[in-house]
């Protein structure tokens, strides 16, 4: 495996990404990939049906529980496929035997219902391991993409169920007429007459074909999720980079060799210097073997000890120490020096400090116990600039004293919500319009109604409220014929204005009668 030979980028992706690189790979190969697993499944399907004539529902159940052995030879043809060795399709038939021998039984034993198999698969199949050393790999390769390997298999159980009522139902659609008509379902479900069993083969055989397009598509997500795990664990992206270094390198090196290997040439030798009649001048060196204070002095190893004895004792190699401490038992216990006695009283000044400040310790407690109460008074006074707004819609009720308010807004979602744009009498003006300009009726009695709240029930309202936000407000007020009739007028207004479905005519006695009872008989005093 040489990974210069990719056919894809190698580096570390998520592993939802990972599972769309399959998916990309897979149709990059479909046709080889769709006509080997054709050729395998499809006769196979064929031998059960004629086996278990009788028995489509375990022909069908054989043909499934065989899938982990089918799923081996898309993953040889995409391993190749991988690094530009792509088989032909002779090739992949014919090292199908060899590829269905290794770990087959447990494959189809207790490894059956394994949610990672697609995951697990190149394990086996690929890196050839099995027993201790593969569980010891699965447990490596399954601490990061696990997770997206049992999606993939959840996903692939549904998306198999949809393809295969998929190609069902086109197949009972493209019946003709007449033969759907004489149909009888009690017929067809009739096994015990034994003249449908056709028809279930040939329902088993859609769930086959719906196989031959999904499943080679599982397997190569699968083989991207294991390729992206070995990536992130074995540094993949980094060797591959390295790699790269090495050959863009090699040229370069190789002209550098020839490069130096040109100028030794054109360095002059000795033996060219000779032969030229000239020499490199000698000089003797100062502090070699041969100089004179070296030959006239002897030397012996007692005299070399004690020179370097005294070389020892003098700066900078000296430094001489002396150490006082405690010792304990019955060794010899020196007497403290006066430097230890100034140090020792000076060591109790220091511990009549610390308790003099201990002493002053509740002026601290006082300076914290300050600092708490401000925090406690500032978080009051947020709290209440937070919720100034709702303190405010009921200061009134509270018989607290009020500074004068802003006048109210004239203007709500668009609508002109001024007393003085209002009739006198709102409910006859309603009944007067509704029969001619539904909107319009609606219209005023919505606008009366906010106005009403504003001025009546000092609710807060603003241009930025919506029609949610004032229901809310009203039953805040604890009125409930008042909430009652503003969400049913709100819930008409809003049908007819942004839906445009017209209210009932029932509707206008019931809404004139509640507005008559809540705001006297609809006059504004």
């Amino acid at each position: 495996m040489r990974l210069t030979d990719a056919s894809v980028a190698i580096r570390p992706r998520s592993p939802w990404e990972a599972l769309d690189l399959g998916v990309l790979l897979a149709r990059r190969h479909a046709g080889l990939l769709l006509a080997s697993w054709a050729l395998v499944t499809v006769p196979l399907f064929a031998l059960l049906c004629l086996l278990l004539w009788d028995y489509p529902g375990w022909a069908i159940f054989t043909f499934w529980w065989l899938k982990p052995a089918y799923e081996r030879l898309p993953l040889h043809i995409l391993a190749r496929a991988l690094f530009g060795d792509t088989p032909s399709l002779g090739q992949a038939l014919k090292a199908l035997p060899g590829l269905l021998g290794p770990q087959l039984l447990a494959s189809l034993s207790w490894r059956r219902f394994s949610p990672t198999r697609s995951f697990d698969l190149p394990v086996l199949q690929l890196e050839g391991l099995s027993g201790q050393a593969r569980r010891q790999r699965l447990v490596v390769l399954s601490q990061r993409d696990a997770g997206a390997a049992t999606w993939l298999t959840v996903v692939g159980v549904h998306l198999e169920m949809a393809l295969w009522l998929g190609l069902a139902s086109l197949f009972y659609l493209l019946l003709p007429a007449q033969i759907a008509l004489d149909w009888s379902w009690q017929n067809l479900v009739n096994a015990a007459a034994g003249e449908w069993l056709w028809l279930e083969h040939l329902f088993n055989l859609l769930y086959v074909l719906a196989l031959i397009l999904w499943e080679p598509f599982y397997v190569a997500c699968g083989f991207t999720l294991y390729l992206n795990r070995r990536t992130a664990l074995e540094g993949w992206d980094i060797e591959l980079v390295f790699r790269q270094l090495r050959q863009r390198l090699t040229g370069v090196a190789y002209a550098l060799l020839l490069g130096c290997g040109l100028l030794l040439l054109q360095t002059p030798t000795a033996t060219m210097a000779a032969e030229s009649g000239s020499s490199p001048l000698q000089v003797a060196d100062p502090m070699g073997p041969e100089a004179a204070r070296l030959l006239k002095q002897p030397l012996s190893s007692q005299a070399a000890q004690d020179s370097i004895g005294q070389l020892l004792e003098q700066p900078p190699f000296e430094h001489r120490e002396t150490v006082t401490r405690w010792r304990f038992g019955e060794q010899q216990v020196e007497e403290p020096s006066e430097e230890q006695l100034a140090g020792l009283l000076e060591l109790l000044e220091k511990l009549f400090k610390l308790a003099e400040f201990w002493n002053s310790i509740d002026a601290v407690a006082l300076f914290f116990e300050a600092l708490l109460w401000a925090a406690l008074l500032g978080l009051a006074a947020l709290l209440i600039w937070r919720y100034r707004q709702w303190l405010g819609a009921f200061v009134g009720r509270l018989g607290l004293a009020q500074r004068a308010a802003a006048p109210p807004t004239r203007q709500l979602f668009g609508l002109e919500v001024a007393p003085e744009s209002l009739p006198a009498d709102v409910a006859g003006t309603v009944e007067r319009l509704w029969a001619e300009q539904p909107r319009a009726a609606l219209g005023l009695l919505y606008r009366a109604l906010l106005s009403r709240l504003l001025d009546d029930y000092r609710l807060p309202l603003h241009g930025a409220h919506t029609e949610r936000e004032v229901l809310r407000l009203v039953e805040g007020l604890e009125h409930s014929e008042l909430s009652s009739f503003s969400q049913a007028l709100t819930l008409h207004w809003q049908n007819l204005a942004y839906g445009h479905r017209l209210p009932p005519d029932e509707l206008r006695q019931t809404l004139c009668q509640d507005w008559r009872r809540l705001f006297d008989s609809g006059v504004r005093t």
